[in-house]
């Protein structure tokens, strides 16, 4: 993991790569968690009998799922010292250009796109690429939007 001691330190490494969380593995359990929690139940991530069968060859992570992981890959990525509270504002851009498929491990990658002023603190712009081991393409390229209260 990145530290940085306050946001000046942070901000000196704006266009850097800021590094990569662990892998963690995508469980049909999780898939179906998330089905549950978000009533998206397409067969494509919750049937595997009728998946084998479909256009992946088995069940696949929704895309949202795969998003939602950017928020637990951040802080494993970097910290940032010396801030009250940092706060999740937004997405400017959001890509999916490969599957999860079921058992396959990911993680996510992070790089400082921008940090500026805001009224109430630094607006940072951090773009995360959520890799699957062995792919050739990622899995979600994010931008993510977060304040930082000093």
């Amino acid at each position: 993991m990145r530290r940085f001691a306050d946001l000046a330190e942070f901000a000196a490494a704006k266009g850097e790569h800021l590094g990569y969380s662990p892998w963690r593995e995508v469980t049909q359990r999780r898939i179906d968690l998330f089905a549950a929690a978000t009533d998206d139940h397409q067969w494509i991530h919750v049937d595997p009998g009728r998946a084998a069968d479909g256009p992946f060859g088995g069940t696949i992570a929704h895309g949202y799922l795969t998003l939602s992981l950017v928020s637990a890959f951040m802080p494993e990525i970097f910290h940032v010292a010396g801030v009250s509270m940092g706060v999740n504002v937004g997405l400017n851009r959001v890509r999916f250009p490969a599957p999860v498929r079921t058992g396959a491990r990911v993680r996510g990658g992070a790089e400082l796109v921008d940090l500026k002023n805001s009224p109430a603190g630094k607006l940072s712009t951090v773009r995360v690429t959520v890799e699957v081991e062995g792919g050739k393409r990622p899995a979600c390229v994010a931008d993510t939007l977060s304040l930082y209260v000093p």
